[in-house]
C-alpha cells in the first residue's frame, strides 16, 4: 500500500530525503512503499540538488499539506514561521508529521504535543537533535526506565569543527571561522552556531524528554565560542583538557511538590583528555547520557549534513509507515504512550534554578602585574569564599611580553556558584588585577 509523502522544503535536508525515497533499492522493504506525491519550494526556478518532476512542486506549502495524496507531511524547511503554523495545520486535519526543526520544537513543543494529542496524530522528532546520531528514540523509549542523573553533550558541529582547528593548529577563530564558511560548514551568518543558539535548542528538546516535562528555551543560560581566545585553547592543552561548546542538562533536586529541578546550559567547557567527549572531533556531534541503573551512554556520529539528516527523516517516515502497516492500512487514533512529544497534560513540571545555587568547576584566566605575592592574593581570595582550588599556574605572556604584566589559571573544584562570584568580585578588586581575561567551565 503506498503511503503518500507531503515535503515541506527542498535544501540540503530535503533533497537527501528525496534521495532516498527515489531509491528505494537495497533499502529497508518499506522505502518502497512511499512516494513522494508534493513538494513545497520558495523558486520553481531555482537549481536544485536533486532532478524532480516539476508536476510535483509546488510554492504554496498549505496546499501540499492539504493534498489529499499526501498522508504523512515531512518539515524540513526550518525556521519559525511559517513551519511552526503548517506543523499545526497538518495535525489539524489528521496527519502525522515528521520535523527536523529543533527551533520549532524547542519553542512550541507544548502546544504541538497537545494539538497532537487531541487529533491523535503521531510527530516524529528524531531528526531535531544530533542529524543521523539516533537519540530522540533512545531517550523515550530505551533508556526510559532510568532515572538520568545528565545529559550532556557536543551538538553542534560548526563549533567543534572550529575548536578542533583551534587546538590542533593553533589557529585563531576568526581565521577558522572564515574556513569553515568557505567549506560549507558554517552558514553566511554563523550566529545561531557560534553564539550557542542551535546548542540551546536542542538541549532544551533533549533536556524535557530525559525529565518529561518542558523546559524553557528562553531561560537557558547560553554562551558560545565567540569571543574564545586561541591562548585559552592551548592553555587548557597545556593543562590536560580540551575545549568543547557543551550543552548539559543536569537534574539537581525535586521540590516538594515534585517540580524536577535543573540545572541546564550551554557555554565552552574545558574537558579533561580522558572524557568520553573529549575524542569527539571536527563536525561529529556525541550525546552521554548518564542514568541510574544504565550508567554512561554514548551516542556518537555525524551530527549535520544532507546524507545524516535525511536518515533520521526517513527512520521517522518509515516508523510511522509501520504503525499504518499493522494497523490494516490506517493510522491509530491515538499516539502511542511513549511517543516523543508525550501529551502535554501527562508531563512533569520542570524548573531552571538560579544559576546561583548551581555548582560547578570552573577556569579562569587572570591578567596581573607581574610582581610578588599575587598569586598568594588571588589564592586568599578565593579561599575566603569558600571556593577551593585544583591548580593555579602562572604561565609567560603570549609574545612574550615586556614583563609587566603576567597571565595566571586558575581551576576550581567544584563550587557553588554564587561563593565563586563572591570571590571573583574579590579578585577584580585586587589592585595587581588588570583583568578577568577569561572564565570557562570546566568538567
Amino acid at each position: 500500500m503506498t503511503i503518500g509523502i507531503g515535503l515541506l522544503g527542498l535544501g540540503t535536508v530535503g533533497a537527501g530525503v528525496a534521495r532516498i525515497l527515489a531509491t528505494p533499492q537495497g533499502r529497508h522493504p518499506l522505502v518502497g512503499e512511499l512516494a513522494l506525491r508534493r513538494v513545497a519550494v520558495r523558486d520553481l526556478q531555482r537549481q536544485r540538488p536533486i532532478d524532480l518532476d516539476p508536476s510535483l512542486l509546488s510554492t504554496d506549502p498549505e496546499a501540499v499539506v492539504d493534498d489529499p495524496a499526501v498522508d504523512i507531511v515531512v518539515e524540513v524547511m526550518g525556521g519559525l514561521e511559517p513551519a511552526r503554523s503548517l506543523i499545526l495545520r497538518a495535525i489539524a486535519v489528521g496527519k502525522p508529521v515528521v520535523t527536523a526543526n529543533k527551533a520549532v520544537i524547542a519553542r512550541f513543543g507544548e502546544e504541538i504535543a497537545a494539538a497532537a494529542a487531541q487529533r491523535g496524530v503521531y510527530v516524529l522528532i528524531e531528526a531535531a537533535v544530533g542529524g543521523g546520531i539516533p537519540i530522540i528514540e533512545p531517550l523515550k523509549q530505551s533508556l526510559g526506565g532510568n532515572r538520568i542523573q545528565r545529559v550532556s553533550g557536543i551538538i553542534n558541529g560548526t563549533t567543534n569543527y572550529i575548536l578542533s582547528r583551534m587546538a590542533d593548529e593553533g589557529a585563531a577563530y576568526g581565521a577558522v571561522l572564515a574556513d569553515a564558511q568557505r567549506l560549507g560548514y558554517a552558514e553566511a551568518d554563523p550566529a545561531a552556531d557560534v553564539q550557542g543558539g542551535d546548542a540551546a535548542d536542542k538541549i532544551a528538546i533533549l533536556a524535557s524528554l530525559a525529565y518529561g516535562g518542558v523546559v524553557p528555551r528562553a531561560a537557558i543560560p547560553t554562551s558560545g565560542i565567540d569571543r574564545l581566545d586561541a591562548r585559552d585553547v592551548a592553555y587548557a592543552d597545556q593543562l590536560g583538557y580540551g575545549v568543547k561548546l557543551l550543552a548539559v542538562a543536569e537534574q539537581v533536586g525535586v521540590a516538594s511538590d515534585g517540580t524536577a529541578e535543573l540545572d541546564v546550559s550551554v557555554s565552552p567547557t574545558l574537558v579533561p583528555r580522558d572524557h568520553p567527549l573529549a575524542g569527539v572531533h571536527g563536525v561529529n556531534n556525541a550525546i552521554l547520557v548518564e542514568g541510574d541503573p544504565v550508567g554512561r551512554v554514548m551516542f556518537y556520529g555525524p551530527g549535520a549534513g544532507s546524507g545524516p539528516t535525511a536518515s533520521a527523516v526517513v527512520a521517522d517516515i518509515l516508523n510511522i509507515a509501520g504503525i499504518r502497516q499493522v494497523s490494516g492500512g490506517r493510522f491509530p487514533g491515538q499516539p502511542a504512550p511513549l511517543d516523543p512529544l508525550l501529551a502535554a497534560g501527562s508531563w512533569r513540571t520542570c524548573r531552571l534554578v538560579d544559576p546561583a545555587v548551581t555548582q560547578h568547576r570552573n577556569y579562569v584566566r587572570l591578567r596581573t602585574s607581574d610582581e610578588a605575592g599575587v598569586i598568594g592574593r588571588i589564592g586568599t581570595c578565593f579561599g575566603e569564599a569558600g571556593v577551593s582550588l585544583q591548580s593555579i599556574v602562572q604561565f609567560q605572556p603570549q609574545g612574550g611580553g615586556d614583563g609587566s604584566h603576567a597571565e595566571i589559571v586558575v581551576i576550581t573544584h567544584r563550587v557553588l556558584e554564587s561563593a565563586f562570584r563572591a570571590a571573583m568580585a574579590a579578585i577584580e578588586a585586587l589592585p595587581a588585577v588588570q583583568a578577568v581575561a577569561a572564565c570557562l567551565r570546566t568538567l
